[in-house]
Order: structure tokens, then sequence, then C-alpha cells
């Protein structure tokens, strides 16, 4: 059985309005010319590109991608054993971008992800991102679970 598991967009959360923004007047623009399809092209690469892994269960791997225009996954797929671990860490990114009165604004993204560790402790990668109305700690457990591995150092 394969999950797949979204992350956050690529371009930030602002670019990436405004990237559907774009694709959405280049869809408009397409209708009374050509260089319409510049806009929807640009504007789907900004909106809808984003990270995400899938996991096998059945063949213990997962695969973090790139999502481009949110269809085209590039990734690589690793293999899951024994002596890895999992571990919850959270991350806190602030996004700026800045009005037409030079004012800044600042969108603070908070959140807590599932990651897989190697043997030797190096951060691999991502496997879940867990939401506010979840808790962190059965996430890891039920995660933990399904994969055969240990939350401790070995």
């Amino acid at each position: 059985m394969k999950k797949t598991y979204r992350f956050k967009k690529a371009f930030g959360p602002v670019a990436s309005t405004s990237g559907i923004i774009v694709f959405l007047a280049g869809i408009v623009a397409s209708f009374f010319s050509l260089t319409g399809l510049v806009l929807v092209f640009i504007g789907a690469f900004m909106g809808f590109t984003n990270t995400s892994t899938t996991i096998d269960y059945y063949n213990r791997r997962v695969k973090f991608s790139n999502n481009l225009f949110g269809l085209i996954r590039l990734g690589k797929w690793h293999d899951i054993y024994w002596d890895m671990q999992l571990h919850l860490v959270t991350s806190r990114e602030v996004y700026t971008s800045y009005s037409r009165g030079n004012r800044s604004l600042d969108t603070e993204v908070k959140q807590t992800f599932v990651e897989l560790y190697d043997a030797q402790g190096h951060s691999l990668l991502p496997l879940k991102s867990i939401g506010k109305n979840e808790d962190p700690e059965k996430e890891l457990e039920r995660l933990r679970l399904s994969l055969g591995l240990t939350t401790e150092p070995v």
C-alpha cells in the first residue's frame, strides 16, 4: 500500500497565491491572444509546484519528491532499513513580502514533521506533516509500528 503526504508549496504562500492568480488571468487572456498561454504556464508552475513524500509500506521504501506543476513527480526511492529511526521535528518558517508602501508582511508557518533518520543520526527526509488537529505522538507511534522502526537511537 502506498500513501502520499503533501508538504508545502515550493515558492511560499504569497508567491503560490500570486501564481494561481496569474494562471487564472492567463486562461482569460488566452481567449484573446496566444501570449496568454505563457501566463498559464508560469502561473501553473508557481502556483501548483509543491513537495511530497510517498511511503510504500509493502516494499518498505520512501520517496521524497518535488512535484512540478503539481503533477510531474521528481524524486528517488530510499529503502527503509531496521536501524533507521523516526523523530518529531518542529519547523518555523517566516515568509516576507513587501507592499507598495515598503511595508513588510511576515507570514509565519509552524509545522511539526515526522522525519526519518539513518543509523548515524543524520536526517534523511520528512515523512509526514502533522496537522493542528492531530496528536504528534500518536502519529509518530502509528508510523513507527507501520514501518517497524524505533524512535530511540540504536
